[in-house]
């Protein structure tokens, strides 16, 4: 085992350790990666199979890194490892078991937009109308609600006096009746299911808890209730676990996150040993004291204190900049200053900011200043409109069961099967007892369907038939080819010929080639394992570090990532801590943490930037620095008053606004609406927080313009707009 000299004493001594549960604190870029392979090699070499080995991970990304560094360890052995994601994990258990829980193994997985179309379509049957239960907030609640392993039924007991929660009960109970129904499981499901499926079969919980014989975790701190139950559950007598994570690195508890987990680990097994990964392999001295002076100023945390034998290395270096344009503008020449003098290429830079809306301004003088960038975290590839229409046709034809996929696609391209249609389809297959799929056979016993538009259905009926007859006689990049060339979609973007039809043709064009190489690469694997892959990607798992170009991100985005230097933007109040106004989950603490990431991404240099101005919900609102700032060790920082930027910008507020929008003119506002009056603060699902410039109109014709954060202005009906008044 000479590979175990690579290992300083403190990592050596958690891969060696085996004698029942344990818990390893890995600070920020101590080597928690490598341990985790480390042990799993370890283990193989005492004699454990790979294939009763369970490896738990956060990202595709990180499970595929360590597969390889494994297999470079241990050779082949490796690929034969259950190493990947709680949710593509528990996906396979259930594809091998669905039938024990009354579903089929061809079920579909819902991501966000699935589930809120979902949403949707209950509020509309059910016909509620309240200003207060969007589509989003109560998607939203839902996830939160199966996060905490809280279903519909208990919510209702324990929720009876509140009419709003007794209707939320409502739609998740037929949230929860629809997905089976349409053999379908949402993303929070892939973890209460097995939980489901262990408790209804003594048999099948044993032969997963006597296969795995020793579980390992990683970001243990990022564990949700219903993961650590699950672990909880395959724990064999002989508590062979072993967790690492680090306290000052929780930041996902608006996804269900639960620091708790890390204490509770300690009181759950009594018998755990806990080992600490102090020394850091990443930072600079300076950085990492710098960190350190703010993290510790949360109370709720594992006690540590990280080292390095790293160079003393710059000060984080804090630049105040007129607004997010000089930011931006600053940032710029801070890049090629440092390139220059360090003869370094693009690709060891990132910018990291607290909320997507923020990259704007960067962009438009990155553009400017032809600097070539990548963002990170924008709308991902498979949850783009014509990319997911495309999956909308092999979903259905994988499972004829999943409604929602099959009423994205009922109309695209046109084929004249409108609204009315489908809603008196939709009724028909309520009274017989139907799905969908079937209703369209029977489409000719649909009362008040015209005779044109019932064949237009009795056709999409037998395209559908045709591939679903040949799914498993093509591969599935051969199958999609031939079913998109068939719909003409393709040939529909070229011939439309505007440049977001150009867009939407390249990127059916790159679906189709990843198909391809998918099925080269998995030996003509089923069309059920792509599409099962596909909805568990996230942005991050596609991130290379080998383009030359800046790196655009969240924080949230880039925790487990590092480069030479970094950028945080956006330091100020209301920002960066994010205002509990506009986030019930930003408490100080966790926003501490953020911070503290977000910083300990920087390997030689870090930047923190705030701005005294910013264009924020069409007005310019004055910025006062962030607390974390502050909160900074003085001997760790260094104030740059900007003089690599343009000078300060000393325009008054109303040139400033001038410079950004044009003259709004109020003078049309309608008081029969009061609350959407100019300046109010309001709420959109989609577009975000925004305020109110102008209100135009009258009853049904009242029109709204907002100005969303983004600099994004929209010009909403508001009848239909549903916004909510802050």
């Amino acid at each position: 085992m000479q590979y175990l000299k690579d290992l300083n004493p403190a990592q050596r001594e958690a891969v060696e350790y085996l004698d029942g549960p344990q818990m390893i604190v890995a600070g920020a870029g101590s080597g928690k990666t490598k341990v985790l392979t480390y042990k799993i090699a370890y283990l193989i070499k005492k004699g454990f199979e790979p294939e009763n080995l369970l490896s738990l991970t956060f990202t595709n990304k990180a499970a595929n890194e360590m597969k390889e560094r494994i297999k470079d360890l241990i050779g082949k052995k490796a690929e034969v490892l259950w190493m990947g994601t709680f949710h593509s994990i528990f996906a396979k258990i259930l594809r091998h078991e669905a039938r024990h829980i009354n579903y089929e193994s061809n079920f579909s997985i819902y991501d966000t937009i699935d589930s809120l179309s979902l949403v949707q379509s209950i509020i509309t049957d059910f016909n509620i109308e309240i200003e207060a239960l969007t589509p989003n907030s109560v998607r939203h609640r839902i996830s939160f609600l199966k996060n905490h392993m809280i279903m519909p039924d208990e919510f209702r007991k324990t929720h009876k006096n509140s009419f709003l929660e007794e209707k939320i009960a409502d739609i998740y109970k037929e949230y929860q009746k629809r997905l089976v129904e349409y053999n379908a499981m949402d993303f929070d499901d892939l973890l209460l299911k097995p939980i489901e499926l262990f408790n209804s079969s003594t048999y099948i919980h044993n032969k997963y808890k006597k296969k795995f014989n020793y579980l390992l975790v990683d970001e243990f701190q990022d564990t949700n209730k219903a993961q650590y139950e699950l672990l909880k559950m395959l724990i064999g007598r002989e508590g062979n676990i072993s967790v690492v994570g680090d306290d000052a690195q929780s930041i996902y508890s608006w996804r269900g996150a639960n620091l708790a987990n890390l204490f509770d680990f300690q009181k759950d097994f009594p018998k755990h040993k806990l080992f600490r990964l102090e020394q850091n392999y990443r930072s600079t001295k300076m950085i990492l004291k710098a960190a350190d002076s703010i993290i510790k100023n949360n109370k709720n945390q594992v006690e540590k204190t990280l080292w390095t034998e790293n160079a003393e290395g710059e000060p984080v270096q804090i630049v105040k900049c007129s607004d997010e344009k000089d930011e931006a503008s600053q940032i710029s020449k801070f890049i090629k200053h440092e390139m220059t003098k360090k003869k370094i290429s693009f690709s060891h830079f990132a910018i990291l900011y607290r909320t997507n809306a923020q990259s704007r301004a960067l962009e438009d003088i990155f553009r400017r200043e032809k600097i070539p960038y990548t963002i990170i975290g924008g709308t991902e590839f498979y949850k783009r409109k014509e990319v997911k229409d495309v999956i909308a046709y092999l979903r259905v034809i994988s499972n004829q069961q999943d409604e929602e996929s099959l009423l994205r696609i009922m109309n695209f391209p046109q084929r004249g099967i409108g609204t009315t249609t489908i809603t008196r389809m939709l009724a028909f297959a309520d009274k017989h007892s139907l799905t969908l799929f079937e209703t369209m056979t029977r489409v000719f016993e649909v009362i008040d369907i015209k005779e044109r538009i019932q064949k237009n259905v009795k056709g999409f009926k037998v395209l559908l038939d045709k591939y679903i007859g040949l799914k498993d006689k093509l591969s599935v990049g051969e199958l999609t080819r031939a079913l998109v060339d068939e719909l003409g979609i393709l040939r529909m973007f070229k011939e439309e010929n505007t440049p977001d039809s150009i867009t939407r043709y390249e990127n059916v064009s790159e679906l189709l080639g990843s198909l391809t190489e998918f099925s080269i690469q998995n030996n003509n694997a089923p069309l059920e394992e792509f599409l099962q892959d596909i909805s568990l990607v996230s942005d991050i798992d596609n991130y290379e570090d080998k383009k030359n170009c800046v790196t655009f991100m969240t924080i949230h985005s880039a925790k487990g990532l590092e480069w030479p230097i970094v950028f945080v933007s956006g330091c100020e109040e209301e920002i960066f801590p994010l205002s509990n106004k506009f986030s019930t989950d930003a408490s100080v603490e966790e926003e501490r943490r953020l911070f503290y990431v977000a910083l300990t991404r920087a390997q030689q240099k870090a930047y923190v930037l705030h701005a005294r101005s910013r264009y924020r919900f069409g007005e310019v609102a004055y910025q006062s620095r962030s607390r974390f700032i502050d909160e900074l060790d003085p001997a760790t920082v260094k104030d740059v008053n900007g003089n690599m930027g343009r000078k300060s910008n000393r325009k008054t507020k109303k040139e400033i606004y001038y410079e950004y929008f044009e003259k709004v003119d109020y003078e049309d506002f309608n008081q029969d609406n009061k609350s959407l009056r100019p300046g109010a603060r309001v709420m959109h699902d989609k577009f975000g927080l925004g305020k109110v410039t102008d209100v135009v109109g009258s009853g049904d014709t009242l029109k709204a313009t907002v100005h969303f954060e983004g600099n994004n202005v929209k010009q909403l009906m508001l009848k239909f707009a549903k916004l909510k008044v802050l």
